[in-house]
């Protein structure tokens, strides 16, 4: 194997460190790296200026480093090794105490709740599990933690990839029947699908069961500037310039209902949406529909849907309506999410009104702008096929 060598320089009593080309190479790519850490760089430096005939004065006035470091680092380097002159050795004089019963037991604090403690505090952060490991460290037998600090707390708890301070939501299935309902749901959406085939190879059949996505979309805000928005400027000002202020006049809430044959909006926008304004939209599709159609409604469970006033009007139109219902926290499954997630990011994106009256009737401007061109939502085939 060929070796570099480099020649001892001046006075210097060290021996001569030997490289391979390939560690001559790592401590040149080493020694212009940006990303690198510095103590390393420097090290590299020091080993590859010495490498090439340089003594440690030298070294000392080329790299402003000082001779105990130059030393030490050629010392490691002759004795263990390049990368070993390119480390840190153990300083201290003993391995640490922290056994892992002891990290065990800072585990199992990270795994409370600081509340079940007698702290006030509903998640830890790192000064509060790191003081309270060290107050009670030593009455809990473990001695060696008692004068713990935030980074010895933080190396334990990511070895096991713990984050007490962060909380990830999820949703608990509370509906005993959600497959079913699911089930049911995917396959009015299938025959919704297979009714328009049907249509479309046998025109002027009509279609006796309408379907509709139903739901309401609360707390849409009326927000009014305190001063005008200022227009883009080409080259100076590329985005719309809007004050921070602003006033607020309440909420409205949008009631919907989405046909799922040919993308028809039949929308409310009201100040509450409580049962009665779910019956006057119940009462809007009776009049968009031709009598004699059943209109199959999928929606979620709200109050509104099953209240009494509700199921008062459904009995005095037989056969009229039809429910699907979503399973519970499964309002993801309805469609008609699709359409506010639509309106969100179009008319009501970033909207600023004077009044409900403005919002209002800028909600109605956006449903009719929907309305002029329809777009059939439908859900994903193999979305379908997968459950």
């Amino acid at each position: 194997m060929e070796y570099y060598r480099g020649s001892v320089a001046g006075k210097s009593k060290l021996p001569t460190l030997v490289l391979t080309p390939e560690e001559r190479q790592r401590l040149e790519a080493l020694s212009a790296s940006r990303a690198a850490a510095v103590r390393e760089v420097e090290r590299a430096r020091i080993l590859l200026r010495y490498h090439a005939g340089n003594n440690p004065s030298a070294i000392q006035r080329a790299l402003n480093v000082s001779r105990v470091t130059i030393y030490h680092c050629l010392h490691k380097a002759l004795e263990m090794g390049m990368e070993a002159g390119l480390k840190d050795t153990f300083h201290r004089p003993k391995e640490p105490l922290i056994g892992s019963a002891d990290k065990a037991w800072v585990v199992h604090l990270a795994c409370t709740k600081p509340k079940d403690l007698g702290y006030a505090a509903e998640l830890w952060t790192r000064k509060a599990l790191a003081g309270y490991v060290r107050q009670n460290a030593e009455a809990t037998g473990h001695p060696s933690l008692a004068r713990a600090a935030k980074a010895t707390v933080q190396r334990i708890l990511d070895e096991q990839q713990l984050h007490p301070h962060k909380v990830k939501y999820y949703l608990e299935r509370r509906d005993p029947g959600c497959e079913s309902k699911m089930k049911e749901v995917l396959m009015v959406y299938h025959e919704v699908t297979v009714q328009k085939q049907a249509a479309g190879a046998t025109p002027g059949v009509g279609i006796t069961v309408v379907t509709v996505s139903i739901d309401e979309k609360p707390g849409v805000q009326a927000i009014e500037n305190t001063a005008p928005d200022l227009p883009p400027v080409p080259e100076k000002h590329p985005a719309v310039g809007r004050d921070h202020e602003y006033k607020r006049h309440g909420t409205l809430s949008i009631l919907a209902s989405l046909d799922l044959h040919d993308g028809h909006v039949v929308a409310r926008v009201e100040e509450r949406h409580r049962s009665r304004e779910f019956v006057a939209l119940l009462k809007d599709l009776d009049a968009y529909y031709p009598a004699g159609v059943t209109i199959r409604i999928i929606l979620d469970n709200h109050s509104a849907h099953i209240s009494k006033e509700t199921r008062t009007y459904l009995a005095s139109r037989p056969n009229r309506f039809n429910y699907v219902h979503t399973p519970k926290h499964g309002s993801w499954l309805n469609l008609v999410e699709t359409l506010f997630g639509k309106m969100a990011h179009t008319f009501l994106r970033q909207i600023r009104v004077k009044s409900k009256v403005e919002l209002k009737e800028r909600i109605l401007r956006g449903i009719a702008e929907i309305n002029a061109a329809p777009v059939v939502h439908r859900w994903k085939e193999f979305d379908l096929l997968a459950s």
